[in-house]
């Protein structure tokens, strides 16, 4: 116990300093093991913004997404940087049309995704849509991509879309990488910029090969709310630090902060540890309704500054080797 509070204490202090004082750990060149980062001109900082999936799963409409994105600017957290809005599974319809093409559902999205991207647009942010490198996405209620790699990505490009989170469900026993890079050079071939978001879920170690091929790539499960989930992903996260860096960033899952699992000091903690690996910042609760406790630990313009600045993601075993749950 008092191991854990010198931890979070020595952390608050950190997170508390002026990013300017803020040492970043020297690393030689050797050390660094990424490769060229996907040329698309994104994510030279991580990803800041908010994602539909860990508060409403596919309990969304066009409404919500209208009304956090309404949120976002009056909350003051697109000023500090929070400007993707990301609609995550079940956002269409479950049949493509007579074309091929991927629709909304005309139950909860009637308006179109056009239409909701000028509205997130017309507030100074940017939308972002979901797909999957499989024949189904993982709710199994809308379509993948697979084999429709180039025409998915013209579609979301004629929408304004830009930001793409990209599943591995339904993967009809083919390998990530190919499915991935197919997408990624769809996107690339679609006539507008757009964030290639790789939800591989680590399993085929994509930090080892995702930075030409995307802007972002998860390194491990899905988190849940609690704390044993978020200290396990942290270490599952950990020993890619090395691979990231401007235009391609490990992930280790959106935030939880605010969805009530943990608490105060442990979503403090969460948050930290996010910023400190250069990890993206994609809020996970629903902004309309936040306390005044996750309004400050969200706006913290020192974690942030830690997260958006120049540097390397923190290796937390460096000379431990101890689990993130002894650490903290």
């Amino acid at each position: 116990m008092e191991e854990k509070t010198l931890f979070r204490a020595l952390l608050f202090i950190l997170l508390s300093t002026s990013v300017a004082a803020i040492r970043q750990p020297e690393r030689s060149p050797v050390a660094v093991t990424r490769r060229a980062a996907l040329e698309n001109g994104l994510g030279r900082t991580p990803q800041m913004g908010w994602n539909s999936w860990n508060h409403f799963a596919c309990n969304i409409n066009e409404d919500i997404i209208r009304q956090i994105a309404d949120a976002m600017v009056d909350s003051g957290l697109a000023k500090l940087g929070y400007d993707y809005i990301n609609i995550d599974d079940c956002w269409a319809a479950y049949d493509r049309d007579s074309q091929g093409n991927l629709v909304a559902n005309p139950s909860t999205f009637p308006s179109g995704i056009k239409v909701l991207a000028d509205y997130v647009h017309g507030k100074g942010l940017k939308l972002g849509v979901y797909g999957d490198a499989g024949s189904f996405t993982c709710s199994n209620k809308m379509p993948g991509s697979l084999g429709y790699e180039e025409q998915d990505a013209k579609t979301f490009a004629s929408w304004g879309v830009d930001y793409l989170k990209y599943d591995n469900c339904n993967d009809q026993g083919l390998s990530p990488q190919p499915r991935y890079i197919n997408m990624s050079k769809a996107l690339q071939n679609s006539g507008r910029n757009i964030f290639f978001s790789l939800c591989e879920w680590g399993v085929d170690d994509p930090a080892t090969w995702a930075s030409g091929v995307g802007n972002s790539w998860r390194t491990t499960g899905d988190i849940q709310d609690n704390w044993g989930s978020m200290t396990a992903i942290a270490d599952a996260n950990d020993k890619w630090a090395s691979y990231a860096g401007p235009g391609g960033w490990n992930d280790p899952d959106m935030l939880e902060v605010g969805n009530g699992g943990m608490t105060t000091e442990e979503y403090r903690s969460h948050f930290s540890i996010w910023a400190l690996a250069k990890a993206p910042l994609l809020i996970g609760c629903d902004i309309r309704s936040m306390s005044n406790d996750t309004k400050e630990i969200l706006r913290n313009q020192n974690v942030i500054a830690v997260n958006q600045g120049l540097g390397w993601a923190i290796e937390w075993r460096e000379g431990c080797s101890c689990s993130m749950e002894q650490r903290v």
